[in-house]
């Protein structure tokens, strides 16, 4: 097989030609390398190689849906025993996972060959991957752009043709934000379907959850098989789905589903254009199929949950930043890692427990409101992005954002900068990009982003849908529908270099 060859199937379909014995594990294991080599040095989405665990693992009697499959993980969470877990931090670059995740040996039980680690922002805070650490990652699709992030390491190899799947986590887009920006399908499984154990019992308070990145829906609908199912000791659990994902998604779609959809900013910023374009699109192909299709706002209050979920966030970051300091057997300071995440970690010290339950309260609010609204609607659309892909470096901190936040590193407090208004600042430059992925992770809701659009400059824009707790089932029916559609057809597959 040659790489071009490679770099055109999908997970499912590089396993079949395993088990036809069309190719061999090794093979594609040298085939993934040929590709990580061949495109990493520009893009940088791989920050750490694990190649000859890999081949050896190849020669091994290997089982499952995707044996042989090449495959990367994501820096966050995504621990392999004995290799290094550093969160894009230069604090914990020379630490190593102690054990396997329960989401990695799912994945190792499902056949998959792990090759390394791809790119995260620190502590995967950030909607952008530029760590200051590893440096950027950069978009295939234009390298002069963002992948987005959390996963945007994982976003670029997928796209790029490394591997056909890598790891991915969301607790607040992080699977969708790369999705758009890269082309690819991400979904986003309801609070509970998936491992996120046993480091951790719920992640950021039930907000994040653990799935991958992928070119075809029905790769992720099989891993969805694969990764669900009863975890010892995770905070929350879910209907369980007796069925399999990847058979029910090819069952035909009701056209009696009605369908909700919105193209405003829960938090009242700008929408660029294209990004409503790709959703009205959408709603218009979707009304000439025959769906009952009617714009509707959620029944939520944007900047509240916006609010809701930067209270736990930074309550969260500064948890981890506790964390480190166990591993690493000191107090952290400033200068141990970026100031943009000290600051978040010092406004969190910052949070009442007060503030922290009446945020959590906020959530709940939300999941009730969001649980109502599906009795109506069975989908809600919106974009996925506010904005196409942003320039590598365009968050870049300006210089007096950069020396208030040293003085404040110094200090060891936020309160003067919140006086000054730098931080409501900061978090409306981060929202305004991505106002719309945050309220599935608040109300545990299933959530999807596709690729329905390209810009006239060539940049990919998802479209978000949203459903019901527990129905990913209706997700997957709707995204292999739109697969098979023109609309789909129209973006590329894979992008690459």
């Amino acid at each position: 097989m040659k790489v071009e060859e490679y770099v055109s199937y999908d997970g499912l379909g590089l396993a079949e030609l395993v088990k036809a014995k069309k190719v061999s594990p090794e093979e594609l294991v040298n085939l993934a390398i040929s590709q990580i080599d061949k495109c990493n040095p520009s893009l940088n989405a791989v920050i750490h190689t694990i190649y000859n665990r890999a081949k050896t693992s190849a020669k091994d009697n290997i089982e499952g849906p995707f044996a042989g499959v090449p495959m990367l993980l994501k820096d966050f969470s995504q621990e392999l025993k004995g290799e290094p877990i550093s969160g894009g931090s230069r604090a914990l670059r020379t630490y190593r996972s102690t054990s396997d995740s329960e989401y990695v040996t799912r994945l190792r039980k499902s056949g998959f060959l792990f090759l390394g680690q791809t790119n995260v922002p620190e502590l995967a805070i950030l909607a952008y991957t530029e760590p200051v650490e590893y440096g950027p990652t950069r978009n295939p699709w234009n390298r002069d752009h963002t992948p987005g992030g959390s996963s945007g390491g994982s976003g670029a190899a997928v796209a790029s043709g490394m591997v056909p799947i890598a790891g991915a986590n969301d607790g607040g887009g992080s699977i969708r934000i790369p999705a758009a920006y890269c082309g690819l399908f991400g979904l986003k499984p309801t609070r509970g379907r998936t491992p996120v154990g046993p480091q951790n019992g719920r992640f950021l308070h039930g907000a994040a959850v653990e799935h991958v990145l992928s070119r075809t829906v029905r790769d992720s609908a099989a891993l969805l098989d694969e990764l669900k199912g009863f975890e010892k000791g995770a905070a929350f659990t879910v209907l369980p789905f007796d069925e399999s994902y990847l058979q029910t998604m090819e069952r035909p779609l009701d056209k009696k589903r009605k369908i909700a959809f919105s193209i405003k900013s829960p938090i009242g910023t700008e929408v660029n254009a294209a990004c409503m374009e790709a959703v009205m699109k959408t709603v218009h192909f979707l009304e000439s199929t025959g769906f009952h299709v009617e714009e509707v706002d959620a029944p939520v209050d944007g900047k509240k949950v916006a609010k809701g979920f930067l209270t736990t966030y930074f309550a969260e970051i500064s948890a981890s930043i506790a964390r480190m300091e166990e591993v690493l057997g000191r107090k952290a300071s400033y200068r141990d890692m970026e100031p943009q995440t000290w600051l978040m970690g010092l406004m969190g010290k910052e949070i009442t427990a007060q503030e922290f339950v009446l945020s959590m309260r906020e959530w709940d609010i939300a999941a009730f409101a969001m649980e109502s609204f599906h009795e109506d609607y069975d989908f809600y659309i919106t974009p996925t992005t506010a904005f196409t892909p942003a320039r590598i470096g365009e968050h870049e901190l300006k210089r007096v954002e950069k020396l208030a936040l040293q003085i404040t590193g110094k200090m060891g407090k936020a309160g003067f900068l919140k006086k000054m208004g730098l931080v409501d600042q900061m978090v409306e430059d981060a929202f305004k990009r991505v106002p719309f992925t945050q309220l599935a992770n608040l109300t545990g809701q299933p959530a999807m982003s596709v690729p329905l659009h390209v810009t006239e400059d060539g940049l990919p824009v998802g479209v978000q849908f949203m459903a019901a707790r527990g129905r990913e089932d209706l997700l997957l029916q709707m995204a292999c529908f739109l697969e098979k559609s023109d609309l789909w057809e129209s973006v590329p597959k894979r992008c690459m270099i």
